[in-house]
């Protein structure tokens, strides 16, 4: 059984260290990018089932990166959780109306997060023929 792919896009090497062993220890594959560019030819390349963006990248910002996922026919059904350190006052509504799926601030929950990406993967859990992630 093939399991979901998160792209996770992230400067920080920490928080990708941190979410790769998260996620795949809830029964997650994962890949990661460092910045918009690599964002884009990563989605290209791996055709996640999920990505988990950062807004504050170097080479193309979160914000270039939702615009030209949703400029793409392949990729605009891909659905993306934004997690970021900026200011969710001025943010969250900017994000979600730029096409994500959820937006959480960093650092976020970890419960809270796998709860949203298992709600976007797996919207009629269980059932799904998936081992329940822990």
């Amino acid at each position: 059984m093939e399991l979901p792919k998160i792209l996770i896009v992230d400067d920080d090497p920490e928080l990708r260290r941190g979410l790769n062993l998260r996620l795949r220890a809830n029964h997650y594959d994962t890949a990661y990018a460092t910045d918009g560019v690599s964002a884009m030819a990563m989605a290209q390349k791996e055709k996640p089932d999920l990505i988990i963006l950062d807004i504050g990248l170097p080479a193309g910002d979160g914000y270039v990166v939702l615009d030209r996922l949703q400029e793409n026919a392949s990729l605009s059904c891909i659905p993306v959780i934004v997690l970021t350190a900026r200011d969710p006052q001025y943010n969250r509504e900017r994000i979600l109306k730029a096409g994500a799926t959820a937006f959480f601030q960093k650092p976020a929950d970890n419960f809270e997060l796998l709860g949203a990406i298992r709600s976007v993967l797996n919207p009629r859990w269980p059932g799904t023929g998936m081992p329940q992630p822990s």
